[in-house]
């Protein structure tokens, strides 16, 4: 494939590189001349392991150089990928000034070229940002996207002394695109990679980095706070999290890992709060770990706040209010305090929970709900049918199966709040899923 590379800094000049070891014309730009020059002198513009190897070899078999000349590399491409710097502006934003530079020169060479063009976004860059290059290159050019050329967002998961490595063993390949024409490009494009290809609207390409970015930071904070509580109890830090990186089933694994509702239950809340007042009992400050209680109750009253109070109608229903499907337990349970922030604020609430009733005929819950929690016991109600039908919001407040089988179809006029994304009912227009 005939390509070209608009920046040459850490990724442009390690993607350059490897795509045209890969037989690709790759044709590189940068306005400094001095790394136009290494390159074509067969040198790296920066320091990375076998950069420089990869170079040459681009170079002596003529399937890699550098210019200055923008307008020329794309009139002699067919994919464009930009990877230019996107620096931090006082306020945190990026900067996209050279982004949008880019694009503009991109539009100003599409006007009189024929032929189908795929532009790639490369640089790290925030959810939108898609739609404003899009709309420069459009205005531009007088093309339109889909049909006279293609975008794809293509975020790069290199790490710096390990790059070439990681182009070429990723842990995935993510690609948003506009059409599938450039989707079936850049499947062939990475043919030579073996890692998982996900194929996803731009929005979510462009979100992917900052998801994995984010994650990485709070994995060291987290490793670093526990490591300061360690410290202070004269506790080995790194054996403690050798133990905890064993366990892939739940510690280093998927698990948790999808947006949702609070957490809840009988361990996590009650375990946050011990382990962040022995942070404080032995003097020591951990941020993280003091957010995570704070986060959890904010989850709770964005519920209300958000989706439920904007409704006006104080009818509501709660399909489950144990903290998870299958059990009774009411300890800690999030939806449970939902339930009492909308009771304390004078909603008309019934609730409908299969365990709990079953529970409570049983005996097990009998004395909690008759002594500490008389207001919720009053409001249980076995027909769920008939809580629906009562009630003008309905919660789903936990993934059990018989919530599954609902037709929110049916029921028009009502809406439905769904806490834990059981139905995929995006577009219906009564129902409101906070997990999208």
């Amino acid at each position: 494939m005939d390509i070209s590379v608009v920046g040459l800094g850490y990724v442009g000049a390690v993607c350059s590189a490897c795509f045209a070891k890969e037989g690709n014309n790759v044709i590189g730009v940068d306005i400094d001349p001095v790394k136009i020059d290494l390159i074509n002198n067969k040198k790296a513009p920066i320091v990375e392991k076998d950069l420089e190897e990869y170079i040459k070899d681009g170079v002596e078999n003529n399937r890699l150089k550098a210019t200055t000349d923008l307008k020329y590399a794309i009139e002699n491409s067919d994919i464009t990928i930009i990877s230019v710097g996107t620096p931090s502006q006082q306020n945190g934003n990026i900067d996209l000034s050279y982004i949008k530079i880019a694009a503009k020169s991109i539009g100003e060479v599409l006007k009189n070229k024929n032929s189908f063009h795929i532009v790639s976004m490369r640089s790290t860059v925030l959810p939108g940002t898609a739609k404003i290059v899009i709309n420069i290159i459009e205005e531009i050019s007088g093309k339109k996207v889909g049909k006279d050329f293609g975008y794809v967002s293509n975020p790069e998961f290199l790490r710096e002394s390990t790059a070439i490595w990681d182009f070429y063993n990723p842990p995935k390949t993510v690609v948003g695109t506009s059409d599938e024409k450039s989707a079936e490009t850049f499947k062939k494009l990475y043919s030579f990679v073996s890692a998982p290809f996900f194929q996803t609207e731009i929005e979510i390409a462009e979100m992917i980095k900052y998801a994995d970015n984010s994650w990485h930071a709070v994995k060291v904070t987290f490793a670093n706070e526990i490591g300061l509580i360690c410290k202070k109890l004269n506790i080995d830090s790194h054996k403690v999290m050798d133990v905890f990186c064993s366990d892939t089933k739940l510690n280093i694994s998927t698990y948790y890992l999808k947006p949702g509702f609070a957490f809840g239950g009988s361990c996590l809340p009650k375990d946050v709060k011990a382990i962040t007042y022995k942070s404080k009992s032995v003097d020591e400050n951990t941020p993280l770990l003091n957010s995570l209680t704070q986060s959890n109750i904010y989850q709770i009253h964005r519920i209300f706040n958000s989706f439920i109070k904007p409704l006006k109608s104080k009818k509501i229903a709660i399909l489950g209010i144990s903290f998870k499907a299958n059990t009774d337990d009411l300890r800690e349970s999030p939806v449970l305090e939902l339930t009492e922030i909308l009771i304390g604020k004078g909603y008309n609430v019934e609730i409908y929970d299969k365990a709990v009733l079953s529970a409570k005929e049983k005996g097990s819950n009998l004395s909690l709900l008759e002594n500490e929690l008389p207001h919720i016991n009053q409001r249980l109600n076995k027909n769920m049918q008939e809580v629906i039908e009562n009630a003008d919001i309905i919660v789903i407040g936990n993934s059990s199966a018989e919530f599954k089988e609902i037709d929110f179809d049916k029921y028009p006029n009502k809406h439905f709040i769904d806490l834990v994304r059981i139905q995929n009912k995006k577009s219906n227009n009564n129902y409101i899923g906070i997990a999208w």
